[in-house]
């Protein structure tokens, strides 16, 4: 059993050292833990990684990822040593933090601290609803423990008091996290920083708080473990103390553990501190090996005993069975196209959020899969879905989520719930507080998580709240997010059409943005149908002529556009209005398209209420955009437009300046 420990410790080590870079102090801490939950306690199975009721693992210390490497190599998974010899090299399964669907066994993509903890509660969440929509007596299909590994920076960031908040108020009993207690920091001891009681602190949130003071005790392990999993009332924190940096003799319990190579000189000390039996990097006992594929074996019986039991839910709930199904592999409803709707011009002239709210109610019968809520902005963001329940401790099953003023640890949950499969989470705020949550859009958009943001209240249109509630920079910065895709539409049709895309778009997650200012209708929902998924398509013609300058414009500024087109006709200038519900979108269409809405030689003109960097690329060199490089302030938002210029009169005159 030590041997087993020690492979952990030392591949660890010889990967760190040969990468000449990484984090070996706290793997070499956590190995005992590591190797007591991947040989007693998970529910894992490395021949059929992804099998719906596996337990879920989340390392939240992402640094440590030899820790879980390792332990998915000596597990049987797909990891051969080859990699582990690769750590952190070019094309290698062993990147520097864990990647989800980059390495198999890696649940979710951990690194910048206290996100795994946040993702780990959306698991759980994820856990609870599924189980609470698809259990029935006799036959139990959905039943399996999310664990984590956080650290001090994990606990020391606001996201995991969000969180773990969340967590305790929605009595997760299947969450189990373990605190990695080894009081140091890159900087050093973290009695420079910080001196919380956590144990104080989580018991507040509604957890259960237990010890171990050595992790080295396999028996104290095992027996908080089996405390935990008894307690399904409550959420489980499992203080871990542990020395970084376990065994070496001049680096334990140092800063210098964490984040640095040993050398090899410290090395060969801790090995010999170790009775290592080997002298050459990357030595794999036999025995080591075998013990843990043994264990292995053992634990993935949980899998051949979970099919015995899905065959006789099948048998017993067959159209239940197929849904589960469809939910897990993450097909829409073949229905679900029908179910979106149209407007006309008495329905269809509303702010977009209040066409979206529709849009939401509309399609939730159709796909109960789509739950979520906002950051108590519900009568604001319109998110909720009526008649449904409420997700809460004694009703799990229901879809409608009220997440706190915690917009990170939304984002951050919403990425564990996608994760998980079966659910599709969406959630809602103000869009200027889409930085309080963006680390986590970032990461769902490197993760490739559908997840859907519905964020209102987008530009300087929502009025009287001023400068500190009115985005400007926010569309850019959303923009700039690789893998984001952001939808701003301009009616109520192209909110629908928003709607469609977003829940179409598996590969990624979405922003749907949304105004509190009613908009004109445009009347024309088979042309945004076809229209937004292309990211860009035509509003208003040159009325029979060639056009002399085209207008470009999204959401609320299109009808500003419209608008400016009719002066500009007037004045003999022929204008293209172009409406730009998705700047991603168009730019992966082909060239021809994009030539066909915007001609080249025909100068352009883009107008929004935002920072302008977004349409740079898309004026050229010789066109112009109207909109906004300073804050906004307080006043009605007609006032607002007036005065910041974002007016038909001064797109009418940019474009006559161009054409002139």
């Amino acid at each position: 059993m030590r041997l087993a420990i020690d492979t952990v410790r030392t591949l660890a080590m010889d990967a760190v050292q040969a990468a000449e870079s990484g984090h070996p102090g706290t793997p070499m801490a956590l190995a005992p833990l590591a190797y007591a939950l991947y040989t007693k306690h998970l529910r894992h199975d490395p021949v059929a990684p992804h099998w719906a009721d596996r337990d879920r693992f989340v390392l939240s210390v992402g640094h440590a990822s030899m820790l879980l490497y390792g332990s998915l190599y000596l597990a049987g998974y797909d990891l051969p040593l080859e990699e582990i010899k690769n750590f952190r090299q070019w094309e290698s399964l062993t990147p520097g933090h864990p990647e989800v669907h980059h390495t198999q066994g890696v649940e979710t993509t951990t690194g910048p601290l206290g996100q795994g903890v946040a993702n780990a509660v959306g698991f759980a969440v994820a856990e609870a609803h599924l189980a609470a929509t698809f259990n029935r007596p006799g036959h139990t299909i959905v039943d399996h423990f999310t664990y984590f590994i956080a650290g001090d920076g994990c606990l020391m960031e606001g996201l995991s008091h969000e969180a773990a908040s969340y967590a305790g108020h929605m009595k997760l009993g299947k969450l189990i996290g373990f605190f990695d207690d080894n009081g140091i920091t890159i900087d050093g001891s973290t009695a420079l920083t910080c001196s919380d009681d956590a144990a104080k602190r989580f018991e507040a949130y509604g957890w259960q708080v237990l010890h171990v003071y050595d992790v080295n005790d396999l028996a104290a392990v095992d027996a908080a473990i089996a405390e935990a999993k008894a307690d399904t009332q409550r959420p489980t924190l499992i203080i871990t103390k542990t020395h970084i940096g376990f065994g070496s003799p001049n680096r334990q319990d140092t800063a210098k553990a964490h984040g640095e190579p040993l050398g090899a000189a410290e090395i060969a000390l801790t090995k010999a501190a170790y009775n290592w039996p080997g002298t050459e990097p990357f030595h794999v006992p036999s025995e080591a090996l075998a013990h843990w594929r043994e264990h292995t074996a053992q634990r993935a019986q949980a899998h051949g005993d979970w099919q015995t039991r899905w065959q006789a839910y099948q048998w017993a709930h067959p159209e239940l069975a197929a849904e589960f199904e469809r939910r897990m592999r993450g097909e829409l409803p073949a229905s679900l196209d029908s179910a979106f709707p149209t407007f006309d011009a008495k329905s269809g002239t509303v702010a977009s959020r209040a066409a979206s709210g529709v849009v939401i109610n509309s399609i939730a019968p159709v796909v109960p899969e789509l739950i979520g809520g906002s950051a108590d902005l519900s009568g604001s963001n319109l998110t909720v879905v009526k008649g449904a329940e409420v997700f809460s401790a004694t009703t799990p099953a229901g879809r409608n989520f009220h997440f706190g003023i915690r917009e990170h640890a939304m984002g951050a949950i919403m990425n564990g719930m996608g994760l998980h499969g079966g659910v599709i989470p969406y959630g809602g705020t103000f869009l200027v507080f889409s930085d309080y949550m963006r680390p986590a859009i970032r990461l769902a958009a490197l993760m490739g998580v559908q997840a859907i943001y519905v964020f209102t209240h987008d530009s300087i249109g929502l009025g009287e709240d001023g400068p500190t509630h009115q985005p400007v920079e926010h569309l850019a910065a959303l923009r700039c997010i690789p893998n984001l895709l952001v939808l701003r539409p301009a009616d109520a049709d192209e909110v629908s059409e928003a709607w469609r895309v977003a829940l179409h778009h598996r590969s990624g997650p979405s922003a749907i943005v949304l105004t509190r200012q009613k908009l004109s209708y445009h009347g024309e929902p088979a042309r945004a149908r076809a229209g937004v998924k292309q990211g860009a398509y035509i509003v208003a013609d040159a009325a029979g002529h060639v056009p002399n300058v085209v207008l470009m414009a999204s959401g609320s500024e299109v009808e500003i556009a419209l608008a400016a087109r009719e002066q500009l006709s007037g004045h003999g200038i022929h204008a293209r209005v172009v409406s730009c519900p998705s700047l991603e979108l168009f730019a992966a269409q082909p060239v021809e398209y994009r030539h066909h809405i915007l001609p080249t030689g025909v100068p352009r003109v883009a107008v929004e209420a935002a920072h302008p960097v977004s349409w740079y690329r898309w004026v050229g060199d010789h066109g112009t955009v109207v909109g906004i490089e300073t804050f906004g302030a307080s006043a009605p938002y007609q006032t607002l437009y007036e005065k910041y210029g974002i007016t038909a009169d001064r797109v009418a005159a940019a474009a006559t300046a161009l054409v002139r």
